[in-house]
């Protein structure tokens, strides 16, 4: 119930916008907005399936319109050509959940703030090749827990009338448990190297590249976006402080 009267803004329509896109519409959310300032490339062409052929140089979200209207039409969806970087805060106040794809660390850290200081329910990933990331920061979030059968809650119950058959009663709900979220900027600063996948470090150092560059490392670029990966992992891993073994030269190639 609580997902169909949403109103979500998404950013970024590259290949996981799109399937984010398509998942919200066919949960039938009340209301989506995708934004993205960006043109469509043929990299475009190839991995983001709302976006029609021939649309080479059309805006990204104005392209992935009709097909993901076509999805659900009892869903309210919107494209914004805009860039989000323009967009004041009370922008993202009208919306219920942000989802941020495609952005910078800056980008996604301001964004954040202004989601959690309003209430707004703040998500943001993103896929680099192999290795990709999700980030929830839902604010103060309450929530119940029900036993199951096996795990500590409930009973059986065993009738006879013309056949016997049984049934499960469950508990009664425990007490509402209730979480606080960290922000981004706190889960970006924090290093746990015993705890932390390698994966954790990649990513920072990847995000920080996009942010530094304004693009994505590319293959056709290698020689040079290996030099500045390399010197760039040194530089998150020394503010992490953490040692350099935990991302060896290899992850360059």
């Amino acid at each position: 119930r609580r997902l169909r009267a949403s109103r979500v803004l998404l950013v970024g329509m590259k290949g996981l916008g799109a399937e984010v896109a398509k998942n919200l519409i066919l949960a039938g959310v009340k209301g989506l907005t995708m934004l993205d300032h960006q043109q469509v490339s043929r990299e475009d062409t190839r991995a983001q399936f709302l976006i029609p052929g021939g649309s080479l140089g059309r805006n990204r979200a104005e392209a992935s319109l009709e097909r993901a209207q076509n999805l659900n039409p009892m869903v309210d969806v919107k494209a914004d050509p805009e860039n989000v970087e323009n967009k004041p805060e009370e922008f993202f106040t009208q919306f219920d959940a942000v989802c941020l794809t495609c952005c910078s660390r800056d980008v996604m850290v301001k964004i954040n703030q202004i989601c959690h200081k309003n209430s707004v329910k703040f998500f943001t990933g993103d896929v680099f090749g192999y290795h990709g990331y999700m980030f929830a920061d839902l604010g103060e979030h309450e929530f119940e827990i029900y036993g199951f059968p096996g795990k500590g809650g409930g009973e059986h119950s065993t009738w006879n009338f013309g056949g016997s058959f049984s049934y499960f009663l469950p508990p009664p709900p425990r007490p509402r448990q209730r979480v606080v979220f960290c922000q981004l900027k706190e889960a970006l600063e924090k290093a746990a190297p015993k705890r932390i996948a390698p994966d954790y470090f990649l990513l920072q150092v990847l995000l920080k590249f996009r942010t530094d560059n304004g693009r994505d490392p590319s293959p056709q670029n290698y020689s040079q976006d290996s030099q500045l990966l390399l010197q760039i992992r040194r530089d998150v891993l020394e503010a992490l402080g953490v040692g350099a073994d935990l991302l060896p030269d290899e992850f360059v190639r």
